[in-house]
């Protein structure tokens, strides 16, 4: 499973790839975990506010920091 966190790299941005990798860890789920900071591969998702969260190329939210729950629910479906 591939997790995309984009975002410039502000404190919502931050907070949202924190929030995923504990997430990540409390579901035991194999993730690459990857941070885009790159304006044009983010917009390449449609994405024009971050932060946003990506998994396997699926756009999850866009323009708010998710709750662990929210990630934990995305991926152990």
């Amino acid at each position: 499973m591939k997790i995309e966190i984009l975002g410039s790299g502000c404190a919502k941005c931050n907070k949202t790839k924190k929030f995923v990798e504990e997430a990540v860890a409390q579901a035991g789920v194999d993730a690459e975990i990857v941070k885009v900071e790159n304006m044009d591969d983010i917009i390449a998702y449609g994405v024009l506010i971050t932060p946003a969260v990506v998994i396997d190329g699926d756009v999850k939210i866009v323009g708010r920091v998710p709750k662990v729950d929210e990630v934990i629910e995305w991926i152990t479906q």
